[in-house]
């Protein structure tokens, strides 16, 4: 089946004791134990929850994985990947990655030993000259947050599996209905589920697939232990966006792509990051490894009282943090996503306080056209 089949028949489209049409919510912290000679698949929800398995069994069967786990949110996901490592350990990763990624990173792992390179990923080169003996991953993310640099994941993957690496992609932008990294060489994928699959702005979830039995038992024993696991309503809520993600994804990115045109041709819009824009650096690449341009796009204003007065302005958008719902939402990523960032690093990068990215809902076009088109007015 097509993956758009696959987010409704996935095996857990109707339950199996009453025929009732979706997963049911077993809203319990504790299992009844049978018989204490031998172990039973439930006893305490942290360790595992009917609901939740649910969620895991269909995410890795979209991303085409071995095992699958459900956290309470994107962030709990990546750093429980991340928890598989050890002191002394160090992981190249992606330099322009999500700001919740690069802080977790620079930050709490840091303070426990682990080790941190970011190379420009778009570069294979770079990331060859920064492996060391002690490098352990690599954590890539494409399109990346918030400029949308494609990296090529087949060949870089190549090279974290010639080095022996564990490679690590977070697939939030695109899901598993555009990408599959597993397919291009990936070991783990990982998601905010917040996001797209979620897709309603009502829940916190994260994901996690593994490609191999062996993987997944290393981040079942992080998951477990540290118990950053969702609780069975939001786990509910995430399956249920799921069945309608390609529907809506099909309408964001139609969207996404006509904006993006319309704004490139601004006079006060100075640049514009969308993967399906013509010229894009990396288009034919994501072509290759993606079946879509994803619905997130960023653009810079001329000014940074153009891009203040923007956000102060639109009608049609909400201003805020997250991506990935029905509304369509913008973002200032040096004061929100990327905040924790150095404003040092943030400017290398080209994160700037013209910046502003812009996450595609279900809205009319038109109507978004002409809410932006009044917004950018602001002198």
């Amino acid at each position: 089946m097509q993956c758009g089949t696959l987010l409704i028949h996935n095996d857990h489209e109707t339950e199996p004791l009453s025929g009732a049409l979706g997963v049911p919510i077993i809203q319990s912290s504790t299992f009844q134990q049978r018989d204490l000679s031998r172990s039973q698949e439930y006893d305490y929800a942290r360790s595992g929850n009917p609901t939740r398995k649910a969620l895991e069994e269909i995410i890795a069967r979209l991303e085409q994985g071995a095992r699958g786990y459900a956290f309470g949110s994107g962030i709990a996901a990546i750093s429980s990947v991340l928890g598989i490592f050890s002191t002394g350990d160090h992981i190249i990763a992606a330099e322009d990655i999500y700001g919740g990624s690069w802080r977790i990173l620079n930050t709490f792992y840091k303070r426990w030993g682990l080790e941190m390179t970011t190379v420009n990923a778009t570069d294979p080169d770079e990331i060859r000259r920064a492996l060391k003996p002690n490098t352990k991953a690599l954590f890539l993310e494409t399109p990346s947050n918030p400029l949308l640099k494609i990296t090529d994941l087949r060949v870089c993957l190549a090279i974290a599996r010639e080095a022996g690496l564990i490679s690590i992609v977070d697939n939030t932008f695109m899901t598993p209905y555009l990408q599959r990294p597993l397919e291009l060489g990936a070991d783990i994928v990982v998601h905010s589920a917040t996001k797209f699959l979620g897709g309603h702005s009502d829940v916190l979830s994260g994901l996690a697939v593994t490609k191999t039995e062996a993987l997944g038992s290393r981040v079942y024993a992080v998951q477990n232990g540290f118990g950053a696991i969702p609780g069975p309503w939001d786990t509910w809520l995430v399956i249920r966006g799921i069945k309608t993600l390609k529907v809506r994804l099909d309408a964001q990115e139609a969207t996404a792509r006509k904006l993006s045109a319309w704004l490139d041709a601004h006079e006060r819009v100075e640049q514009v990051f969308y993967p399906g824009l013509a010229g894009h650096p990396g288009r034919e690449i994501n072509e290759a490894q993606a079946s879509g341009a994803g619905a997130v796009l960023s653009f810079k204003t001329k000014t940074r009282e153009q891009a203040l007065g923007f956000l102060s302005k639109i009608t049609l958008a909400a201003t805020a943090v997250s991506l990935g719902g029905v509304e369509t939402i913008a973002s200032y990523p040096v004061k929100m996503s990327h905040a924790a960032i150095p404003m040092a690093e943030r400017e290398r990068l080209g994160i700037t306080d013209t910046l502003i990215r812009i996450s595609v809902g279900l809205e009319d076009p038109e109507d978004l056209i002409v809410d932006f088109a009044r917004a950018l007015e602001t002198p």
